[in-house]
C-alpha cells in the first residue's frame, strides 16, 4: 500500500470524529507489516483525559487485533486540505514508539503535499521499551 492510498484512508477515518469541543477532526490510518489497515479518529470527552486521539485509536485497534509489528501510520487532519502537515501529540509519540522507533509517519493531503518521517526523527532521545524489545 502506497502513501496515497494510506492516507486516503485516513481521510475517510476523519469523517467519524467526534470532536464537539475542539472541533479538529483527526483521522489515522495504521499499516501493519502483515499488511492489514486499521483506522481510527479521535473521540473527545466532556473530561479531557478521556479523550483519545485518532492515531492512538488505530493503534489500540491493531494490538487488540494481536498485530505487534507496524509499517506506518497515515494522519489526516482538517488542516490536510491546507497542505498543513498534522503529526502526532506528545502522547501519541510516546505510545507509537513504544512499539518501534522506525514506524514511519505519513501526512498532508491525498491531493496535495505528503510529508513522511520516522518516529526516531519525531521523538529523539526517546525513551522506550522498544529498545529492550527488539534486544530480546
Amino acid at each position: 500500500m502506497n502513501n496515497i492510498e494510506l492516507l486516503k484512508i485516513a481521510e475517510e477515518a476523519r469523517k467519524n470524529a467526534y470532536v464537539p469541543y475542539s472541533k479538529f477532526r483527526v483521522g489515522a490510518a495504521l499499516l501493519t507489516k502483515s499488511g492489514k489497515v486499521y483506522s481510527g479518529c479521535n473521540i473527545e470527552c466532556a473530561s479531557i483525559g478521556g479523550t483519545n486521539c485518532g492515531e492512538r485509536t488505530a493503534l489500540f485497534k491493531a494490538i487488540s487485533e494481536g498485530e505487534k509489528e507496524i509499517d506506518a501510520i497515515a494522519i489526516s487532519s482538517d488542516n490536510s486540505e491546507k497542505d498543513e502537515p498534522t503529526y502526532p501529540c506528545g502522547i501519541c509519540r510516546q505510545v507509537i514508539i513504544e512499539f518501534g522507533k522506525d514506524i514511519r509517519i505519513i501526512t498532508g493531503w491525498s491531493q496535495g503535499k505528503i510529508y513522511e518521517t520516522t518516529m526516531k526523527d519525531l521523538l529523539p532521545n526517546y525513551f522506550s521499551g522498544c529498545d529492550f524489545i527488539e534486544n530480546k
